[in-house]
């Protein structure tokens, strides 16, 4: 047994290696990221973990892995799953030989996604059964046993754990022995791994009498349990038991709490007999009202149920102790009594914005140059980094949807809007997961794009993973770098260039080009990562013949920059990387490279 402090993610991850599984793939995207990265970290020979090109890409995979009956591990954060969406729809049907687990994280808050939409709700509309754990000892106990009820029931199988229980961690006692396949994976030819019409009116049939075996099954899970003696319910999915247990034990409170750690299907059973011992039920839960429906639809009126529909929680954000303590409060009709609140510090505003020295600033900022004599132009943004290309100063985001979405938004706008100009920003790794199918559509279409590849050689905002254009995989090993300037031509772009963003006139001298060429025009701006790239000798510094225009800080915002006492620009060169870019900006000539 190895009792230590382990984050969320780790005991998924470690859940899934000690139940023996052998192929992971994935993309990264926070809360989720970590799950990968740790098991990487096992260097485990057996273990076969990849970053796929894309979330479509990592189900697929997974799947033809546990076709073969090798348990596999599929990650992604919730709005991934949206691109997923295709094939696990059908793998539904089609069911599984080898156990999966599609770890799926949600977001509420939410803290970094386009969106708060529930994996649990995701679940029910694929009639796929969904572990949602309340801590990281239970996302370790789920995880594990998540791959037996795959194989069990031949299903594919969710865990959904959120951003809290991700990122929290907890002290447990982890096993050192793994479980090992009875056999090896061997792929069976049979004529179910071919969806066809007649099948899956055969499949889905079969898919709906298993909801309610699962349902039987999950009323005695360990992950289902009432407690408590009280005629007033509360029914709580997820890490808001945890909140509700902290409330209870503080004030006291007489109720019967029902732990619902597989909100789909519904333990309908263990539901009855929670219902038999109440006379009214408050149900918690973050997001959507998956539990509240659910009990709704078994209670069919005979006790109330209260929730989402009558106001005693929240239908959007994260959950805190506080808002589950006014839910319950409001609930069991407890007064509450005003609290003084403790004085705190107040803390430095401090919005997203792009490091000092990130090549993106340099490549907006010239973009925004080689468009400034357009009457109109719209700067359509992706998902990365470069989405804080939308703060001020830059403003160079004026649409950002979901990935890829840049390319095809601005050809939207070009079809809609006479005379517009358009840019789309990309980065590398979003250019190979959804960026390519948008520019061939450019090119077949004949609509006229400008498009900014931002490459900086890694996926910078998830913390680094690598990506076909790196030239080595998740494993560390090397392989072949996909070209994206050669995957351009391959696509039909005519107009090509390669440019260093901080070398400032050529870069506005190409995207200029770009934009006044006659058909999908791109320039792809390649400069490494500021924390991918060797640390400065040198650092700038601005000297006594500044005017105090300010000009540097307010065209390009780096964070490195600030006005002085005499308002003049000062650099903080603890922070500054010699980018230069402030230096060509100055219109005196007051900001000189100097040895650090």
């Amino acid at each position: 047994m190895t009792d230590k402090l382990y984050m969320g993610n780790e005991a998924i991850a470690l859940g899934a290696v000690n139940a023996g599984v052998k192929i992971v793939a994935g993309y990264p995207g926070t809360p989720s990221t970590e799950v990968i990265e740790t098991i990487l970290r096992q260097k485990k020979p057996d273990i076969n973990v990849q970053w796929s090109v894309n979330e479509k890409a990592a189900m697929e995979i997974a799947a033809g892995a546990c076709y073969a009956g090798a348990r596999s591990l599929v990650t992604m954060k919730q709005v991934g799953l949206n691109v997923a969406a295709d094939p696990l729809m059908s793998l539904a049907y089609i069911g599984v030989k080898g156990g999966l687990v599609m770890l799926v994280a949600d977001d509420p808050g939410p803290w970094s996604s386009q969106t708060e939409q529930d994996t649990r709700g995701f679940a029910k509309n694929a009639n796929l059964p969904v572990y949602d754990p309340a801590s990281p000892e239970e996302a370790y106990e789920m995880t594990r046993e998540a791959f037996s009820l795959s194989e069990e029931f031949a299903l594919p199988v969710f865990v959904r754990p959120t951003t809290r229980v991700c990122h929290a961690s907890a002290s447990i006692d982890i096993p050192d022995a793994r479980e090992t396949a009875k056999e090896a994976p061997c792929f069976e030819k049979r004529p179910e791994w071919c969806i066809f019409p007649a099948l899956s009116y055969k499949k889905h049939g079969e898919l709906e009498i298993k909801q309610k075996q699962l349902s039987d099954k999950f009323s005695e899970s360990r992950f289902n349990t009432i407690e408590g003696n009280s005629r007033k319910g509360i029914a709580v999915s997820g890490v808001s038991y945890l909140y509700a247990k902290e409330v209870i034990k503080e004030y006291g409170l007489d109720v019967t709490l029902f732990k619902v750690g597989t909100p789909y299907p519904l333990p309908e059973k263990k539901a009855e007999e929670f219902f038999s011992k109440v006379d009214s039920v408050l149900v918690i839960e973050e997001l959507d009202p998956i539990v509240e429906e659910g009990l709704l639809l078994i209670n069919q009126g005979r006790v109330e149920i209260f929730g989402k529909r009558t106001g005693h929680t929240p239908c959007n954000g994260e959950f805190s102790c506080e808002i589950v303590k006014r839910a319950i409060f409001k609930y069991l009709g407890i007064e509450e009594q005003p609290e003084t609140p403790a004085e705190t510090p107040q803390f430095p505003v401090r919005p997203p914005v792009l490091c000092p020295g990130c090549p993106h600033r340099a490549s907006f900022y010239a973009a925004k140059v080689a468009m400034k004599d357009e009457k109109k132009v719209v700067y359509c943004g992706d998902i990365g980094c470069y989405t804080l290309g939308n703060a001020a100063p830059l403003n160079a985001t004026d649409t950002c949807l979901c990935m890829g979405a840049g390319i095809t938004i601005a050809q939207g706008l070009q079809l809609a809007e006479e005379g517009i100009k358009t840019i789309s920003f990309i980065g590398d790794s979003s250019f190979f997961a959804s960026g390519i199918t948008g520019i061939i559509n450019a090119v077949y279409q004949k609509t006229k794009i400008t498009l900014v590849v931002l490459d900086n050689h890694t996926t910078a905002m998830t913390g680094h993973q690598p990506h076909p254009g790196t030239g080595f995989t998740a494993m560390g090993e090397p392989t072949k770098a996909l070209d994206i300037e050669t995957l351009l031509r391959a696509c039909g772009m005519e107009y090509v260039k390669k440019v260093n963003p901080f070398d400032f006139e050529a870069t506005v001298e190409a995207i200029r080009g770009a934009k006044n060429f006659d058909g999908p025009a791109a320039v792809i701006t390649e400069a490494p990562c500021v924390f991918k790239a060797p640390k400065p000798v040198s650092t700038h510094r601005v000297n006594d013949a500044c005017i105090g225009c300010l000009k540097c800080i307010k065209e390009i915002g780096c964070p490195a920059m600030t006005p002085d006492e005499n308002g003049k620009a000062v650099i903080n060169e603890a922070l500054c990387t010699s980018c230069g870019l402030c230096a060509g900006i100055c219109p005196v000539g007051a900001i000189k490279e100097v040895s650090r």
